[in-house]
């Protein structure tokens, strides 16, 4: 009898791995359905059943047991097989999808995809820049840069690159119509700019964990238009440093609250989980890693 497909056996393996066949599937790129097709082709051809199915779970039958430490067995002798022979002329190539936050996606990453581009001339860079959280899987990128994201998706792996200090900030023109908060207490007699997605509002930070419940009558999900609209005089904003460098440099906007509002948040790399990730997609985190601030 001829041998098992290999890719049929890794659907399987994820599968158990992930005991359901949407997370399975999600590990691979695969649909629900293409990896329960994949996995009855794999049945059919050993001419056994290997997992019980009902609607909340997948679980093994004697004979998955039995199957999945020698397929486990199998992946890893490829996967090292392939190791062995590629690390040598592991040369990213091809094209690298990449969805960014706006605003730093323009001051903080283009500049290294100009160098990440230099150093890599056969690959070719496709970029989305929005604040909202794609789905990488289904809209097919290789790989999201978000701030803030502490817990990452089924199915996807998340790196922290880097952190950025994150500051409270208004304009000269609202702080002379509404006043300057002195503490945290008076932030409650402010309107609040929020960034919001998902239904998820941004949680503002401060020194020793101490909570401000702000009013706020507008959120958007995006931090360049939340530092538009401080811009605007339309209210206070807590923005990462980095994407209002040259506005308070220039006056156009003012920190408020230095001492008691320093705080930090993650930027963080997000790809899909995968056995062997891609040597353009591999090297792009390792330059983000080594080279932002």
């Amino acid at each position: 009898m001829p041998s098992a497909p290999l890719n049929e056996i890794q659907v399987f393996v994820a599968v158990v791995e992930k005991a359901s066949f949407v997370a399975g599937g999600r590990r691979l790129g695969l649909s629900r359905s293409a990896a329960g097709k994949a996995v009855a082709r794999l049945e059919e051809h050993l001419g056994v059943r290997l997992l019980h199915r009902t609607t909340r779970a997948v679980s093994l039958t004697d004979e998955g047991r039995v199957f999945l430490d020698h397929a486990q067995g199998i992946l890893s002798a490829v996967e090292q097989a392939e190791a062995s022979v590629s690390r040598a002329k592991a040369r990213p190539r091809g094209v690298l999808r990449l969805t960014l936050p706006d605003g730093l996606g323009r001051m903080l990453i283009l500049p290294l995809v100009q160098r990440y581009l230099a150093d890599w001339p056969e690959v070719q860079v496709e970029i989305s820049l929005a604040d909202r959280l794609a789905d990488l899987v289904d809209e097919g990128f290789d790989l999201a840069l978000r701030v803030g994201v502490t817990t990452a998706d089924t199915g996807l792996v998340a790196r922290v690159v880097t952190r950025l200090p994150v500051v409270l900030c208004a304009a000269p023109g609202y702080l002379a119509q509404r006043g300057i908060p002195e503490t945290l207490t008076d932030l409650a007699r402010h309107d609040g700019l929020i960034f919001s997605s998902r239904g998820q509002r941004q949680i503002w930070r401060f020194a020793d964990g101490q909570k401000v419940a702000l009013p706020s009558r507008l959120r958007m999900d995006s931090a360049e238009a939340l530092r538009a609209a401080a811009l605007a005089d339309m209210g206070i904003a807590q923005l990462p440093k980095a994407l209002i460098e040259r506005d308070l440099a220039r006056g156009d906007l003012v920190v408020l609250l230095p001492d008691a509002t320093k705080a930090e948040v993650n930027l963080v790399a997000l790809y899909p989980e995968k056995r062997l990730l891609e040597p353009r997609v591999r090297r792009f985190i390792d330059l983000l890693a080594t080279q932002l601030p």
